[in-house]
């Protein structure tokens, strides 16, 4: 299995002193001060009991939301040079013209009148700091970050999906900002999602002065006037009040503050509850992939039901979902972003390492059989064509613009009824998910 990096101190030790201290866990976990390099090895039983993991996932990473790198992060050895570029991007590898742009979804999410994503939203997670991996072709901060939005949205990526530094998002929402003031991007183009935090006190205490408060950051952040989609993170069931908040924020959207209301990382039950008490809820951004099926278990079914879409994240693991990972012997994985930790946790409770070797071979011949797509295409296809339609749009972080066009490949074919069997009797000797979406991190079962 892949050892998840390990704190100074051990995982059980930061939970309980966490409990004792009442300090809230951002929605994607604290960093640690000192992190052990990370190996993987190809044993199929983890060597530590399913709650370290999970603590050190949360605890020790930046664990979250917007990730899945997408394979090849080969330097350009030639072509079309951004300003202040370290790098150039070949015509053939950035702009391809033989392949379709992303489009955007076929309808508008509920609640809104023409607020409807492209399928492929750009993950702002990775400007984060923690995901930097191979300097040679890292773009996630200063002047490349800002710049290498355009290919993006020239690609037909017109959505964004970030959050404040309270979400461990780092300074995301600074760059989106910045690449709309420098013209890199045009505000009419695109779509900002962003989040709502409540990490701390304020969840037993919610108001709408609160809330209100908190929608003016981003704003100024980003430099704009209005917040397309705002989805609410939440600390602690325990603290009731996420109603409240969510009611709040659809007063916010009344008032023309916001243009829908969206969550992040919350369960069926918890969500139910919202929209039962009149909160106006278009979205779930969920953490879901081959690797992590939990939402098939409830969430799906209630989404269909209810028009609500779900924004996936981690649809290639952070690119452990990809050719890079085919073949390659487990002790030789080096875990060196932050995604990758918090992927790597999940491999024993989706079935160990072996069998996700058979899950890549699987993944990689059908990839043959259409054309040579690569197994991130395939594994964030497998997504997209969610039973019930549920799946408007994945979530796919990049590191650099050499991710465009494996993100327009994606739209360049769809799985057959034979792919998705062959891809579910793989899933079928794997290990299935017994909990809800988002129970494992916060200390419940998978």
């Amino acid at each position: 299995m892949f050892a998840a990096s390990v704190a100074t101190f051990p995982a059980h030790a930061l939970a309980t002193r966490r409990r004792r201290d009442a300090r809230p866990v951002s929605e994607k976990g604290t960093s640690p001060r000192r992190v052990i390099i990370a190996r993987a090895s190809s044993d199929e039983t983890p060597r530590a009991s399913p709650a370290e993991i999970t603590r050190r996932a949360v605890l020790s990473t930046a664990a979250g939301l917007a990730a899945g790198v997408s394979a090849n992060d080969d330097r350009a050895s030639g072509g079309i040079v951004l300003p202040g570029s370290p790098f150039a991007f070949e015509p053939n590898v950035a702009f391809a013209a033989d392949l379709p742009s992303v489009p955007r979804a076929s309808s508008p999410l509920k609640h809104t009148r023409d607020l409807a994503p492209s399928r492929v939203i750009k993950g702002c997670w990775q400007l984060s700091g923690g995901h930097r991996g191979d300097a040679a072709t890292d773009r996630t901060s200063g002047a490349a970050a800002v710049e290498d939005f355009a290919p993006f949205v020239a690609a037909g990526v017109t959505t964004f999906d970030t959050g404040p530094e309270a979400c461990g998002y780092g300074p995301s929402e600074l760059v989106i900002g910045e690449a709309l003031k420098q013209g890199f991007v045009n505000r009419d183009d695109v779509q900002l999602f962003t989040k709502l935090c409540c990490v701390g006190r304020e969840q037993s205490n919610m108001t709408a002065d609160w809330v209100n408060q908190k929608l003016d950051l981003p704003k100024r952040r980003l430099g704009v006037d209005k917040l397309d989609l705002v989805q609410m993170y939440w600390n602690d069931y325990g603290q009731k009040k996420y109603v409240d908040a969510a009611l709040f924020l659809t007063e916010a959207k009344h008032d023309g503050k916001i243009g829908a209301v969206g969550l992040t990382n919350f369960d069926t039950e918890r969500m139910a509850q919202m929209i039962d008490a009149g909160a106006e809820i278009s979205s779930n951004q969920i953490q879901f992939s081959l690797l992590d099926r939990r939402p098939e278990k409830v969430m799906v079914g209630y989404c269909q039901k209810k028009g609500v879409a779900l924004l996936p994240y981690g649809v290639v693991a952070g690119g452990l979902l990809s050719d890079a990972f085919l073949d390659r012997p487990g002790e030789d994985v080096v875990l060196d972003t932050s995604s990758k930790r918090k992927y790597a946790s999940v491999l024993g409770y989706a079935g160990g390492y072996n069998w996700f070797q058979s899950l890549l071979r699987t993944l990689r011949g059908i990839g043959d059989k259409h054309g040579g797509v690569s197994v991130a295409n395939v594994a964030a296809r497998w997504v997209l064509q969610s039973p019930n339609d549920v799946v408007p749009a994945v979530i796919l972080g990049a590191r650099n613009a050499r991710h465009v066009d494996d993100h327009r490949a994606l739209f360049s074919f769809a799985l057959d009824e034979q792919d998705l069997g062959s891809i579910r009797d793989v899933l079928d000797r794997g290990k299935k998910p017994k909990e809800d979406c988002y129970q494992w991190e916060r200390g419940g079962g998978w």
